[in-house]
């Protein structure tokens, strides 16, 4: 049996798939048009819609697979604006009010494209020194920001959910809660926590663990007496109360749990507390954030999400905890082929503190805008979009609207009672009618069996302009709606 290996034919294959490494015309070129077209979009940002009905145009890409032959470039722009960039909600729009948006900043996008093009590994010191101290040192600053310990650690993930995922799981290692245990128990948190806790608990083979929904007051927020309450009634029962999760920043309101109050009780009794902090956290860069968000020093973990609070691209969540050991244990493993590694200790690699090995370096997309710009723009951006939810709550309340409760951060919750139609009916269609405009996008939510509108306010381009324009829309359309005979 002949096992040579045919050169000619090594050749031969070296010559096509050399196509993968474009020449600096080629790389001009394409690089060339994206630009135009990325600056085209960003130039045109205040007048392309926030919204636009309809998704019938992202079936552009179902009807054109992937082939063995090259598309042309102008047909593939085209298909992105018409199929990627034009239908449905655009979160790069200053008019997104929706939603609590992943920002878009543009030096965090050439931030990416660096990362991208040197293909830095940012998981273990030994293979990605600078990339890897680069991502401590902002885990480190954010910590601080926090009041916690310079020794606390952390991880950059993919979002709030990853890390929300990596603290629940490493408060479960920490406290012991092993399969005998997990029907005796206890995880405490709030109905309004982002779901994405629930998820976690789920994920991390807790479902079965008894989980209290506590009490809150009328502003959304965790009743702590309740939660003290609670815990000793389960210990009396011969439960383990665990965990407790408390939020900075609820999905639904905005709303701040009372966090030194929930973080002396989790104490006192032993349990891990962990803050989701993902929406909320940076706001800790202001004099307001950092009295709303007094007590999350207490927690033993918390998330947070860069890609929310600083502006940045979706992507970039952290989480931070306090005990080092705690988070190594329960997410690192050494296997033979890593070896090498191993005498590479200056520095703690993400690998050892993460589920993941294969590692973005998603630390330069904040490092560098942070770099460029300092933090005072941050800061400034934060408070003007504290101020601009203050200002829309007080002038809906002019206009007549029902109001939920005062915004403990940038969202706000409100209704219009309709004199002729059911109010959560009248609200729904109002909902639609100034998505239907499309200059501003905004959302709905529950609170009982309310149906509320909702403002939230985070994206970097929502100015003073943009809120008023959500104002002028609601009155005219408000009236138009009350005018007509049928909301059909």
């Amino acid at each position: 049996m002949d096992n040579s290996v045919d050169l000619n034919k090594i050749l031969e294959l070296e010559k096509t798939s050399r196509l993968l490494e474009p020449d600096a015309q080629q790389r001009k070129t394409v690089r060339d048009s994206v630009v135009n077209y990325t600056e085209g979009f960003i130039n045109d940002i205040e007048t392309i819609p926030a919204y636009t009905e309809g998704r019938k145009a992202s079936e552009v890409f179902l009807n054109s697979p992937i082939t063995e032959e090259a598309l042309a470039l102008p047909e593939i722009i085209s298909m992105l604006k018409t199929g990627m960039d034009e239908p449905a909600l655009n979160p790069a729009s200053g008019g997104h009010l929706g939603y609590i948006p992943g920002g878009g900043i543009y030096y965090s996008a050439l931030g990416d494209y660096w990362a991208d093009i040197t293909n830095r590994y940012a998981g273990i010191f030994f293979a990605g020194p600078g990339a890897v101290r680069m991502e401590n040192m902002l885990i480190k600053w954010t910590s601080e920001l926090a009041g916690y310990p310079s020794n606390s650690v952390g991880n950059l993930t993919s979002g709030g959910s990853i890390a929300n995922l990596s603290a629940i799981v490493t408060a479960r290692d920490h406290k012991q809660i092993t399969s005998e245990k997990i029907k005796k128990a206890v995880i405490y948190l709030s109905s309004e926590v982002h779901h994405c806790i629930f998820k976690a608990i789920r994920i991390a083979g807790l479902a079965e663990c008894v989980t209290r929904h506590l009490p809150l007051d009328e502003g959304y927020r965790i009743k702590s007496a309740e939660l003290e309450r609670l815990i000793i009634e389960d210990k009396e029962k011969g439960l383990i109360p665990f965990l407790v999760v408390a939020s900075a920043g609820t999905t639904d309101t905005g709303s701040v749990d009372p966090l030194t109050a929930i973080g002396e009780i989790a104490k006192q009794h032993g349990l891990w507390y962990h803050v989701d902090a993902a929406y909320g956290g940076y706001f800790l860069l202001t004099d307001y954030g950092k009295k709303t968000l007094k007590g999350i020093e207490l927690s033993d973990s918390f998330a947070i999400d860069p890609h929310k609070g600083l502006f940045l691209p979706y992507g970039l969540g952290m989480v931070v905890v306090k005990n080092k050991e705690a988070l190594y244990n329960s997410h690192y493993y050494r296997a033979n082929y890593m070896q090498d590694t191993l005498d590479a200790d200056e520095e703690v690699s993400p690998a050892d503190l993460s589920p993941e090995l294969t590692k973005h370096f998603r630390g330069l997309r904040l490092w560098l805008p942070l770099k460029l710009l300092g933090l005072k723009p941050f800061r400034a951006c934060l408070e003007e979009k504290l101020l601009l939810t203050r200002y829309f709550y007080d002038e809906i309340k002019k206009l007549g609207f029902e109001i939920g409760p005062y915004p403990d951060l940038s969202v706000a919750t409100y209704r219009y009672i309709s004199k002729k139609h059911d109010a959560n009916i009248f609200n729904k269609r109002l909902m639609g009618e100034i998505q239907k405009d499309g200059r501003v996008f905004i959302s709905s939510t529950m609170l009982e069996d309310r149906f509320m509108l909702r403002l939230a306010v985070l994206s970097f381009r929502t100015h003073l302009s943009t809120v008023d324009t959500l104002l002028r829309l609601l009155k005219e359309k408000v009236t138009e709606l009350e005018n007509g005979d049928t909301l059909l």
